[in-house]
């Protein structure tokens, strides 16, 4: 498939089958996080592979939508503020070096043929509280990730002209 049509095809998915996801199919989009870029290459990012069944409960805590409860693997896209690379006026970049990793991730899972979703409307102090994450750590998203059971709806998109 070429970069548009993986493009197109990639959709916020809401809905997964229940089987696993198998492991040389997740290792492959996390190599492709790895391989994302970031300001000046720091990387000030980790990502938590969350599979077991009862972390997953704990994680549907802070964001509560029944649907993430059926994705088979939840990742965690968090932030390292000491480590993410800050602009001569202030500007922090780690947002915007995690958000270019998820990405990838989303568009790796969607060459393998699984679902994500972008979750970012979630109870962020809660996730590093259940999950006791380390003080300079901050979750950005929460990626659902399995085998789809819903299938993508028409989206209306700008024109060119709109973009430009």
């Amino acid at each position: 498939m070429d970069f548009l049509e993986l493009v197109k095809s990639r959709y916020s998915c809401r809905s997964y089958q229940p089987a696993s996801i198998e492991a040389e199919k997740l290792d492959y989009v996390m190599e492709c996080v790895r391989f994302a870029p970031s300001a000046v290459n720091r990387q000030p990012w980790r990502f938590r592979v969350i599979t077991d069944a009862d972390a997953l409960k704990t994680l549907c805590q802070c964001y509560r939508r029944d649907w993430l409860a059926t994705a088979p693997a939840v990742i965690i896209a968090s932030v390292l503020h000491d480590e993410e690379w800050v602009r001569f006026d202030g500007k922090h970049h780690g947002d915007i070096d995690v958000a270019i990793a998820v990405e990838h991730l989303c568009l790796a899972a969607a060459e393998q043929g699984l679902g994500t979703c972008w979750v970012c409307n979630f109870d962020a102090p809660l996730c590093h509280s259940l999950f006791s994450l380390p003080e300079n750590e901050d979750p950005v998203a929460l990626v659902p990730i399995g085998y789809p059971a819903d299938t993508p709806k028409e989206k209306t998109r700008k024109t060119r002209e709109q973009i430009s």
